[in-house]
């Protein structure tokens, strides 16, 4: 089974390494996560994946749905449930109960972190993509901040002086998915169910996210 858990960003700390150099690091609540349907490729889906559920919901904050697909592994229905694909079929079956130890048992060193970036709401091209500006001074007024010219005779999309399809414009920022990607995994708390990740993960204190071994790199 690749090693995958669901979980809650806490928040940004430091620790301290065996050479006393500081590490920031980022907390992240993994799990327990409960095993809510596993498919395999002999079965009706054709493809192998487990689904996991994690952070219990009230029944009355719930659908019906939700709550007969949770009752099946036999847990309260939950608030992140995500698929993860696989590419052989797992031994865990629907009920069972996923914990951080899935990093401490196969030595994962890094890991990959999904998760929803922060919503930044309207933005203009200096801060949505790191434009330079206009010119501060000589006869510049009120246009410092501006894109400038957006409509040129440019040949990627025909001769005219229309806006071109892909401009980088202001418009809305953040709120997408993102992946931090190769993130050393500086330590993993079996009993507070708590991992310590190197550097900063995408979304905001509280956002839900998914840890997994990264893909380019053991």
């Amino acid at each position: 089974m690749l090693p995958a858990i669901l979980g809650r960003k806490i928040g940004m700390t430091q620790v301290f390494g065996e050479d006393g150099v500081r590490i920031p690091v980022t907390i992240v609540e993994a799990g327990p996560c409960t095993v809510l349907q596993v498919k395999r490729t002999d079965g009706p889906d054709g493809y192998n994946a487990i689904q996991l559920g994690f952070s219990d919901v009230k029944p009355h904050r719930a659908t019906v749905p939700m709550i007969g697909h949770a009752r099946r592994a036999n847990t309260a229905p939950k608030h992140f449930v995500r698929e993860i694909r696989l590419l052989e079929p797992t031994d865990k079956t629907v009920g069972d109960v996923v914990t951080v130890d899935i990093f401490s048992s196969n030595e994962v060193k890094f890991v990959d972190v999904v998760g929803t970036t922060k919503g930044k709401g309207f933005q203009g091209v200096m801060k949505r993509y790191g434009f330079g500006g206009q010119p501060a001074s000589h006869g510049t007024e009120r246009k410092h901040r501006s894109p400038g010219s957006i409509g040129a005779h440019a040949q990627n999309r025909g001769t005219s002086g229309a806006v071109k399809k892909g401009k980088r414009m202001a418009g809305h920022m953040g709120a997408a998915g993102g992946t931090s990607r190769c993130q050393k995994l500086v330590g993993v708390d079996a009993e507070k169910n708590m991992l310590l990740i190197k550097g900063s993960v995408p979304g905001p204190n509280g956002g839900y996210v998914i840890v997994r071994k990264a893909k380019t790199r053991s």
